[in-house]
């Protein structure tokens, strides 16, 4: 794959892919063509059954310090509609393939919402989360209002939203919105280290499981219940609930197979 403003590689650990982002200049703000690329990239990976997680990253200076502001400035409502740029979130948000985000440095704006769009996320002691939209005179667009509600509660999100300010590692760690926060010369290897935890195990039911997971945040628990209840139910027809359990009982390491 040959991209202008990411850089993937498939493989860099034993079924894991990375994918950083590549506009260092402009602090890796997401521009169109930045995000057409990232689909287009996940979409591929998370055909390539040899792929069991994938990393997405920035620098250690920023994951994504929020949209290209340049590309929207002199843009009418009717425009931004028709740009529909939100579409290429939609469809990162059916990749199946469990993927983590590894943030140092501004992950702010539409950069915030990307790292909460991930499965979960390894931060740098140097990161900074914030939603700022409102003083350039708009609001967040991409999951901002609602999946940082969900991660940390409607006070500190409510604040963070109306007024701008940015919340450190430490604090998005204290509020649930990460999963850990290391030096910022170790977050790369941390987010690696995760994700070889999360390919070692079988890949369908990864897959299912973390379907499972983020149905619970659009389905009443009854009906969250039946979903996962389905998928549980699924995973008997596949070869590595077999192997898992034969070797179980026979105390030995499974070696799954991904069918």
């Amino acid at each position: 794959m040959d991209f202008q403003h990411i850089i993937v590689t498939p493989g860099i650990k034993p079924h894991i892919a990375l994918v950083q982002l590549n506009r260092p200049k402009e602090l890796n703000a997401l521009c169109l063509a930045l995000m057409q690329e990232l689909v287009s990239a996940i979409e591929a990976l998370d055909q390539d059954e040899d792929i069991r997680c994938i990393v997405l990253t920035g620098n250690q200076r920023a994951f994504a310090a929020g949209a290209d502001i340049k590309e929207m400035a002199g843009k009418g409502s009717i425009d931004m509609l028709k740009v529909d740029q939100f579409s290429n979130w939609e469809r990162i948000k059916r990749c199946k393939t469990p993927i983590i985000a590894a943030v140092s440095g501004f992950a702010l704006g539409g950069g915030c919402e990307l790292s909460m769009l991930c499965d979960m996320i390894v931060a740098s002691e140097t990161a900074k989360f914030g939603q700022p939209e409102i003083k350039i005179g708009v609001m967040p667009g991409a999951g901002g209002t609602q999946r940082l509600t969900r991660a940390i509660g409607k006070a500190r999100a409510m604040e963070m939203v109306l007024t701008g300010a940015f919340i450190s590692a430490k604090e998005a760690y204290a509020a649930g919105l990460v999963n850990k926060v290391v030096p910022a010369e170790l977050y790369l290897d941390a987010a690696f280290e995760l994700a070889q935890s999360v390919a070692a195990m079988p890949p369908i039911a990864a897959q299912l499981a973390k379907e499972s997971v983020l149905a619970a945040f659009n389905t009443s628990l009854d009906e969250g219940l039946v979903f996962e209840r389905k998928n549980f139910y699924a995973l008997f027809s596949t070869e590595d609930q077999k192997e898992g359990m034969k070797a179980f009982v026979e105390k030995r390491k499974p070696e799954w197979q991904g069918k």
